[in-house]
């Protein structure tokens, strides 16, 4: 019995060990394989000079613009420009018919020489009279009446020679020329027709070595952000001409009014821009970018990178194990497709880049590094001229 009930228990062993040898491969193959870890895009964030600054539409203006006006009237005898050119200041653009002027000169010349002539009578006359008196020979009456006709025989030249100067001031006058430098319209008057002084409009000329911006910034805008802002200052500015998608031009605030506008709550400010290539047109439309303070360090990051819940906007961050962790963060700034992050971040985090569409905190993941290029988006006003200038404000 002991035999047997030994073999029993030998045999039931064995016959549980095959019975567990056969079941291990079965549970095996019934196991499912390690799901793959998600691949996800992420940068290290970009650390760089950004500035907070404000846009105003505007028109350029010129300093200088003349509506080209006779002094005398007269007949147009030539015109001596090309319309639409560059003129400086002293260039011959219209002539009148000089001969009336001429005329009129010669004549006053002839007046005067005969006035001098006649003084000089007039002066011998009163001398003799003088000379005569002395012995009694002719009344003192007949003595004053000629000294007063010697001072009146003066008085003639003066007021002769001042019709002269008139005259000749006319003649020159006939030569119209131009008051300033810039850029000169069509002639509104061509040769032959009659032109009146003061009243005719000849053409206009516009200078173009400068231009003038004057934009409106309202009060609470100014109060906050640039209440210690004097001319003086130079603030710097950036323009957009209309149909450019830069901020190709640089210029400074030079004028800042005494006063605001009671009925509008703004400020009236002026920008200079330097033309020497004078590309600039008076009358063009422009946006004027105004800088509120220095630049300073901030990190940016893509738009599509920030999520939104009910509390907070948030990133996901790559931690060393390679997880995702929920970061809230405060946004400035617009700049392009980047955003300005002011807490929340630091210079060497990494960030999912594509934001948390499909993927959360807490996900382990295996990261795709890549680079962020905000080379591009103009940040700063001191930005080269090949960048582009864009921002939420």
């Amino acid at each position: 019995m002991s035999f047997n009930k030994h073999s029993k228990i030998i045999t039931i062993s064995v016959l549980l060990s095959a019975l567990v040898a056969c079941s291990e491969p079965a549970e095996q193959a019934k196991a499912p394989a390690q799901r793959p870890l998600t691949q996800i895009d992420v940068a290290q964030v970009i650390y760089k000079p950004v500035q907070t600054w404000f846009t105003y539409t505007t028109r350029l203006e010129a300093p200088q613009q003349v509506a080209l006006k006779p002094r005398v009237s007269g007949v147009v005898n030539t015109i001596d420009f090309v319309e639409g050119q560059q003129v400086k200041q002293g260039d011959l653009l219209f002539s009148l018919d000089p001969r009336p002027f001429e005329a009129q000169v010669a004549s006053l010349n002839a007046q005067v020489a005969s006035a001098v002539a006649e003084y000089q009578q007039a002066k011998s006359e009163a001398a003799r009279a003088t000379r005569l008196r002395k012995r009694d020979a002719i009344s003192s009456e007949e003595a004053e009446s000629r000294a007063t006709a010697a001072k009146k025989a003066q008085a003639q030249i003066s007021a002769l020679r001042a019709q002269l100067q008139a005259a000749q001031l006319d003649l020159e006058f006939s030569k119209i020329t131009a008051p300033i430098d810039g850029i000169i319209s069509r002639a509104e008057i061509t040769r032959g027709n009659t032109v009146n002084a003061n009243q005719s409009t000849l053409t206009s000329i516009v200078s173009n070595q400068k231009m003038y911006a004057y934009f409106d910034i309202d009060e609470r805008t100014w109060n906050s952000n640039f209440e210690q802002a004097k001319a003086s200052d130079n603030l710097p500015v950036v323009m957009q001409l209309l149909g450019s998608e830069q901020f190709t031009y640089k210029g400074h605030v030079d004028f800042i009014d005494n006063q605001i506008n009671t009925s509008t709550g703004t400020l009236r400010v002026r920008a200079t821009f330097i033309d020497d290539d004078h590309k600039l047109r008076s009358g063009a439309f422009a946006r004027i970018r105004l800088a509120s303070q220095e630049a300073k360090q901030q990190v940016l990051i893509p738009e599509r990178a920030i999520g939104t819940d009910l509390k907070n906007r948030f990133v996901l961050i790559v931690d060393d194990k390679n997880t995702l962790q929920y970061r809230p963060i405060s946004v400035g700034d617009r700049y392009g497709e980047f955003r300005a992050i002011t807490a929340g971040l630091g210079e060497n985090d990494i960030i999912a880049v594509n934001g948390p569409a499909k993927v959360g905190p807490g996900m382990p993941i295996e990261p795709r590094t890549t680079q962020l290029n905000a080379d591009a988006i103009g940040s700063t006003l001191s930005a080269p001229k090949t960048q582009t200038l864009l921002t939420a404000k």
